[in-house]
């Protein structure tokens, strides 16, 4: 055997080896952006629920005739806006989510003011199709909770991911970026809750 290709040999496995682990990171990279992206396309499913919910609610309580417009117009113009705002799931960016979650914000204010000013309404507290409208939402705000927090769980992965040496240096040549994770609205921590209960 000769003596020139023993190195030849101990560096293509060198070469082999590294190839694999970089094919091994760039594919489990992909997997955990896929899959945050898919949990992002939950959370915008969940809120699109609402969105429906909402023009159904919103309908129903058309139906009163001295019901305050000023209440459903806010609700209107505010589920309008919310639905407007939708972010590409190849395009998750800080700024993109925060506008989402501003109009989202947005129409939970709405939809909150909303449901305060039924109280005042008795015939409204006794439509079944009021009420069991009211049971979907409450359902639903647990479905949006549910799937933001598995959204962050998703990103956490992807991004541990991309963000541990010596990944982290394949990252920058395989084009990773961090994702951004769903945030709490500031002030929220002093939020009230709504009362679904009439």
């Amino acid at each position: 055997m000769k003596k020139w290709l023993i190195p030849v040999i101990v560096i293509a496995i060198i070469a082999f080896g590294i190839y694999r682990w970089a094919v091994g990171f760039n594919n489990t990279a992909v997997t955990y952006e896929a899959d945050a992206k898919t949990a992002w396309s939950n959370v915008e499913s969940s809120y699109q629920r609402r969105n429906d919910l909402i023009g159904n609610l919103v309908n129903t309580v058309q139906g009163a005739a001295d019901f305050e417009r000023s209440t459903l117009t806010d609700v209107i113009e505010a589920r309008a806006k919310a639905t407007s705002t939708n972010i590409d799931a190849t395009n998750l960016t800080a700024e993109n989510m925060a506008q989402f979650q501003q109009a989202q914000t947005g129409l939970s204010g709405a939809l909150s003011k909303l449901l305060v000013s039924v109280e005042r309404y008795p015939e409204l507290k006794a439509n079944q199709n009021f009420l069991e409208l009211q049971s979907q939402l409450e359902g639903t705000e647990n479905r949006i909770n549910i799937a933001r927090d598995r959204f962050n769980e998703k990103v956490n992965i992807y991004d541990i991911h991309i963000s541990k040496f010596p990944g982290t240096i394949l990252a920058g040549w395989f084009g990773f970026e961090d994702m951004p994770r769903y945030k709490s609205d500031p002030g929220s921590e002093n939020a009230t809750d709504v009362n679904f209960d009439f």
